[in-house]
């Protein structure tokens, strides 16, 4: 096993040395406060390289916050934090990292071909400015200047920018927000390309769909701590509703909702959808009661429903 120093933080805000094992990502017991508001109240999380992470959250979960104190951006009040077993300013200066934050304006009047060559020139290891622009989807914007790119160029502008170190770890907080289905289509094309060659990412998004359809893994967090963390299956797994989908002409959406277990019925044409808390049971009552119900399926609830139940939040 490979055993590295974890830079930590004390209760009183000195720097302490932790040790452990190798990992991307390592947050253990972080903790940050804003006067009497607790942002994160004892985060723990591993994320080993490789893989494709979400951080889910309502607003105001500590998502944001999380993610600043894991780059350096901010100094927790206690805990550990490492990324790639060193101290969160060394990966940066290493290259190590990119990051896609909320906030942040390109410098104005530059071209994007003179703010990546500008940026590049800083990294010690980075790729062709030719290269990341190609794979961020902004090889015909580099003779633009950043003041006339429009909100989904900008923001691909700023993934380039991330990519230009040849980082290991790409970091995105709520990359897509105010961005239209197209852009943000196109945003998560070039991840998707960058996670395929084995990348690690961690991305937060208030889009539940994105992580759906991106992420390996996610992890939730609600007022400042981790309360589910696993595949999404398993997180849609920990919502106590199921759905019974069928096809069944003419249904009576009164007589299906006093089916056992059932707390909702919707009813579109001949396509029915229960949503059950006992789908065992509903199952069993539906066959019964509707031999000539087919296509029958079975499924975990949607990622929104198991969202809501965990977290009491409104989704988006």
């Amino acid at each position: 096993m490979v055993v590295r120093h974890y830079l930590g933080y004390g209760g009183d805000g000195t720097l302490v040395g932790v040790s452990g094992s190798g990992d991307a990502v390592v947050l253990r017991g972080v903790r940050k406060r804003y006067g009497d508001v607790t942002a994160v109240a004892g985060v723990d999380l591993t994320i080993a390289a490789g893989e494709v992470v979400a951080l889910l959250g309502p607003n105001g979960a500590g998502k944001s916050t999380t993610v600043d104190i894991m780059v350096g951006l901010r100094a927790p009040d206690a805990g550990e934090v490492s990324l790639y077993g060193m101290a969160p300013r060394r990966a940066l200066d290493e290259g190590r990292v990119g990051a896609v934050l909320q906030a942040g304006a390109l410098l104005p009047n530059a071209t994007v071909g003179e703010l990546l060559r500008a940026i590049a020139a800083l990294q010690p290891h980075p790729l062709p400015v030719a290269e990341v622009a190609a794979a961020a989807g902004v090889s015909e914007l580099l003779r633009r200047r950043t003041d006339r790119l429009s909100g989904g160029q900008q923001q691909r502008v700023r993934f380039a920018l991330a990519l230009v170190g040849d980082p290991s770890l790409l970091v995105l907080d709520e990359p897509t927000a105010g961005l239209d289905v197209a852009a943000r289509r196109d945003f998560w094309a070039g991840v998707r390309r960058y996670a395929g060659q084995g990348r690690t990412v961690l991305f937060s998004t208030h889009y539940l769909e994105e992580a759906d359809e991106v992420a390996d893994r996610i992890v939730l967090i609600d007022r400042g701590r981790v309360v589910a963390d696993g595949p999404t299956t398993a997180i849609r797994a920990m919502g106590s509703a199921r759905q019974v989908r069928c096809t069944l002409p003419d249904a009576d959406p009164d007589a299906l909702r006093d089916l056992p277990g059932v707390s909702s019925v919707e009813v579109h044409g001949a396509a029915v959808v229960l949503r059950s808390n006992d789908s065992d049971a509903t199952l069993r009552a539906l066959l019964a009661a509707y031999p000539l119900a087919h296509d029958v399926e079975v499924n975990a609830a949607a990622l929104t429903d198991a969202f809501l139940e965990l977290t009491g939040a409104e989704a988006h």
